[in-house]
């Protein structure tokens, strides 16, 4: 029987494998990534999306399982720029995107400009989409406001960056959103950050389950499935060919893994099951994903990326 191959490439790195972590799953501290760096199964990994500052985040609790996904208000609790530019510079051991977060326009420009200055060359995320920041904004649902803020990044940045976006739900917001992207030469978007302002009702409490934001928070897990395929499956049918697809969210079993391939992504992240089930998901999901390609006669992911068919 003929081996199944599920390398991969992260813009020129080689992967044994197209799975990666979600950023704020188990990746703020140097001990979590370290960790994911010792995963198997994990092909590179992302970190927390940085502030210029570092931050503590909302108040607990701030997240809580559901029996199909989770709901989160995390607020972007992460140690700091520097700390995650010293790991990537001086302790990375595994492939990785850096992911960096705006909580304005000012800050996307400020963080990209030190970035721009660094002795880093490796990929970058530019974290467009915080919905959990209480007060802010995502500025990725402002088209006016992503455009001017990526065509000014593009003035100065010359190395390899891409953005994570929130879930659209209008086709008019997928053809917006990628004329938009489509004007710059980015590595890649990662879609889909939890969708925003979910709530929980613990009926019998008779109240929510997070703290902040009145119960508020981001749904993610099992749930957003459908959502996250839509979206890596219209936005892979709208953007330069160039521009890779990272599909997030939804993921629990292989053949999510399987669909968000078959959609377009060319790699695929994990979050909330990786809360619910730890690190080891990654060896399970890694054999799952095997047995579906074995069984459908594919030996690499090639062989069906993008190859969704239509009714």
């Amino acid at each position: 029987m003929t081996e199944i191959d599920l390398s991969a490439d992260l813009f020129g790195q080689s992967l044994q494998s197209p799975l990666l972590n979600a950023s704020g799953v188990h990746c703020q501290t140097k001990e979590e990534l370290n960790d994911l760096a010792n995963t198997s199964n994990l092909g590179a990994m992302v970190t927390k999306s940085a502030t210029l500052q570092a931050r503590e985040g909302n108040p607990n609790p701030r997240y809580h399982d559901l029996a199909n996904g989770s709901i989160n208000s995390m607020g972007l609790p992460n140690l700091g720029y520097d700390f995650y530019l010293d790991y990537v510079l001086e302790d990375q051991q595994k492939p990785t995107i850096l992911s960096v977060a705006a909580l304005s326009a000012a800050d996307a420009i400020t963080l990209l400009k030190k970035l721009q200055a660094s002795d880093y060359q490796g990929p970058t995320e530019l974290n467009l989409s915080c919905p959990n920041i209480v007060g802010e904004p995502q500025l990725a649902y402002d088209f006016e406001a992503t455009d001017q803020v990526l065509s000014e990044v593009f003035s100065f940045y010359t190395k390899p960056l891409g953005v994570k976006l929130p879930p659209y739900f209008d086709l008019v917001h997928f053809d917006q959103i990628a004329k938009v992207l489509n004007k710059y030469p980015l590595t890649h978007v990662n879609t889909i950050n939890s969708v925003g302002n979910g709530l929980w009702v613990d009926v019998e409490k008779e109240q929510v389950v997070t703290k902040a934001k009145g119960g508020f928070g981001g749904l993610g897990g099992a749930m957003v499935l459908p959502t996250a395929l839509a979206n890596v499956r219209a936005l892979r049918q709208r953007l330069n060919p160039s521009i890779k697809v990272l599909g997030t969210g939804g993921v629990t079993t292989g053949a999510d893994v399987f669909a968000h391939i078959l959609c377009g992504a060319d790699l695929v992240s994990v979050g909330t099951q990786v809360m619910k089930e730890g690190l080891g998901v990654y060896d399970r999901l890694a054999a799952e994903l095997k047995e579906i390609m074995a069984a459908k006669g594919y030996q690499t992911l090639d062989d069906f990326r993008g190859q969704l068919k239509e009714l």
